[in-house]
């Protein structure tokens, strides 16, 4: 039993040793050199303090701002440790009375109802943190901010262009705006606070 025991006892070790201290501490060391800014959270600064994540969604419900997706993360929006769709199918009522309530909130901040509503700014994303959204979603909020900020449409309108992404690589995904850093350029052209 004994010359059984310690060969398992001292692989158990060195695997503890390889697999718990040595690979976390080779992939943390890589990935602090060749993506710092990712491994660190991709925090956004303003003035010295950090303000967001460019990858985790905020709460924006003020007219003067653009809007996100909406999370359907609880007790509280965009709770990184509640992430995860609403599983909400398409006949649910409760899906139905989700996307009423924002229509109602779009329409309560001065959107333009009478045109089509992009998809993303009345639905949950997969996870409920989606920091992004359709250039689409942005141009239909653009009248409202730029009306709120006392802005001309054009300037609000070259400022989603020029905040938005196209596909990464060219080939994969959509062209998307991310609402917090779409929304702290507004703060740069024209502070509301």
């Amino acid at each position: 039993m004994k010359t059984l025991l310690r060969p398992v006892l001292v692989l158990f070790i060195l695997m503890t040793v390889i697999t718990g201290l040595i690979y976390p501490a080779v992939v943390t060391a890589v990935s602090q050199v060749v993506f710092s800014k990712q491994a660190n959270g991709s925090l956004i600064e303003r003035n010295g303090k950090s303000v967001g994540s460019s990858l985790m969604g905020q709460q924006f419900d003020a007219p003067y701002y653009f809007w996100g997706r909406l999370s359907a993360t609880t007790p509280m929006p965009y709770n990184p440790q509640n992430s995860g769709g609403s599983n909400l199918g398409p006949t649910n009522p409760a899906l139905a009375d989700e996307i009423k309530g924002r229509l109602d909130a779009l329409k309560a901040a001065g959107n333009d109802m009478s045109q089509p509503v992009p998809v993303d700014l009345v639905t949950s994303s997969g996870s409920g943190l989606d920091p992004e959204i359709s250039p689409a979603a942005a141009a239909y909020q653009a009248a409202r901010v730029a009306k709120a900020r006392g802005l001309s449409r054009d300037q609000v309108t070259n400022l989603i262009a020029s905040n938005t992404s196209g596909r990464q690589f060219g080939l994969f995904g959509e062209a998307r705006v991310n609402v917090l850093k779409l929304n702290l350029a507004l703060d740069d052209l024209k502070p509301m606070h």
